[in-house]
């Protein structure tokens, strides 16, 4: 780490021993033989402890953590505010499962979702443990409430990995792989990525092809309007690569599901509780959904999700559906500090002014690291894409070289689509923190690129 990025944050990243240190990788060892290889770590690290947007490996060494534990903790590790509100639940009572018995922790949290959640009407709630959770049960709310089976989403979507929320997701094969066949019914529609655009046109020209498609081959061809429950569609995709739609086009989205009586639901999983500057995402495009989906930044690091509905389509009898742990009442607790932290120390407004920042130093890097394609995001939701300078072409190698070279400089961030590197840091971070973060992040990209270099050539094939 260079002194000028010290100089920048005194805490910013300190590495002592080699990564992974000895008791990371005595860790690593325990775990290869226990924990399901599954899972997608993308480098060693092994945590001890954190706080804001800092975090120390179990050898000591000290990061600066650009993930939030993947957009889920939104006011940082371990806000003071959020452990005393778990601390005092817990010498309350830990659970009593609100699908049977009642608590107001429920119902003060119910009231402040349906407060953020757009649309000026009457509104209900039901929670879960996850994302995964939230779509699954919004699935079953649309198809119960409107007696339609068929389902849409978007490729490139990501909601969730459990069996009917995975047949909605079409980020990546490796997600479906060895798991068909998927709950039936679901079609998948070009998202308006309009940086690779999918049909090869070129906004505003384009007129919004892409949403245009549906009606005009979709429903006439394939598949017919009226059997479609609902359209699930994340404002801005998250998993596929941070992907803003251009303006105009969830408007239109919009006006369609309207045109046709079909459930728009709005995935803001990742997207949503003041991630882009607004408490949901898709309020940048003044879009009321019938349905929306919450979970990861909800409850700083609880398990905890949530669907918030129209009232009148949340219509199901008891017994329905529910979930034991859904609401429980610790993550109960943490979302309503978590809330208030957003509030009274005005999270909205420094995720929308420090994403401004990012984007503007990041488009700033692209002017001398032309490996840089495009750089997007809203708030606290920003992506850079890596490409090939001379083709243009995606660069997934670079991306995850970039990402390992910036944990090795002390930097945590994750990748997203096939070659972006997302940024999602907790809601409070500052601008030291972001200068340092992104001081370590352009030099880590100065050493994949030159690692790129000395790659052997493609084979150009017979």
């Amino acid at each position: 780490m260079t002194d000028a990025i010290r100089t920048v944050l005194p805490y910013a990243p300190d590495i002592h021993t080699p990564l992974p240190g000895p008791k990371a990788q005595a860790n690593l060892a325990r775990d290869a033989t226990l924990i399901s290889p599954s899972y997608t770590r993308p480098y060693p690290f092994v945590m001890s402890h954190g706080q804001g947007c800092l975090v120390w490996d179990v050898d000591g060494n000290r990061f600066l953590d650009f993930t939030a534990g993947v957009a889920v903790c939104a006011t940082g590790h371990s806000h003071p505010r959020v452990v005393e509100a778990i601390q005092r639940q817990a010498e309350q009572f830990i659970h009593m499962a609100g699908t049977d018995f009642y608590y107001e922790l429920q119902v003060k949290l119910a009231e402040k979702l349906a407060q953020i959640t757009p649309g000026d009407f009457p509104k209900r709630v039901f929670f879960t443990n996850s994302g995964a959770e939230s779509v699954e049960a919004a699935l079953k709310l649309a198809r119960y409430h409107t007696g339609r089976s068929r389902l849409m989403s978007f490729i490139g979507s990501f909601h969730g990995r459990t069996m009917g929320a995975l047949a909605l997701t079409g980020s990546k094969a490796i997600h479906r792989r060895g798991f068909e066949p998927l709950m039936p019914g679901v079609t998948h529609t070009p998202y308006a990525y309009c940086y690779r655009c999918p049909i090869n046109l070129s906004y505003p020209s384009c007129k919004l092809a892409c949403v245009d498609y549906i009606e005009d081959t979709l429903f006439k061809r394939l598949v017919p309007a009226d059997e479609v429950a609902a359209i699930f569609v994340e404002p801005i995709q998250g998993e596929g690569g941070y992907v803003v739609p251009p303006d105009g086009w969830h408007q239109e989205l919009r006006a369609l599901c309207s045109k046709h009586g079909i459930l728009l639901v709005a995935d803001e999983i990742q997207s949503g509780i003041g991630r882009t500057g607004k408490w949901c995402a898709i309020e940048h495009w003044g879009v009321t959904p019938d349905i929306v989906c919450y979970a990861k930044g909800i409850a700083s690091g609880l398990p905890l999700g949530a669907i918030v509905a129209r009232a009148d389509i949340m219509d199901w009898d008891s017994g329905a559906h529910a979930n034991t742990f859904g609401g429980n009442p610790l993550a109960c607790a943490a979302a309503l500090a978590t809330f208030e932290v957003i509030e009274t120390e005005g999270l909205l407004d420094n995720a929308a002014r420090m994403g401004e920042y990012f984007k503007a130093a990041l488009r700033d890097m692209q002017s001398h690291h032309p490996c840089i394609g495009d750089v997007r995001g809203l708030g606290l939701m920003v992506a850079a894409e890596l490409i090939d300078p001379d083709t243009g072409d995606p660069d997934p190698t670079l991306r995850d070289d970039l990402v390992q070279n910036c944990f090795e400089r002390g930097l945590l961030v994750l990748g997203c689509g096939f070659n972006s590197v997302r940024f999602m840091p907790a809601l409070t971070i500052d601008l030291p923190t972001a200068e340092a973060g992104l001081a370590v992040f352009e030099a880590a990209l100065s050493d994949a690129e030159l690692a790129a270099t000395l790659r052997p050539p493609k084979s150009q094939g017979v």
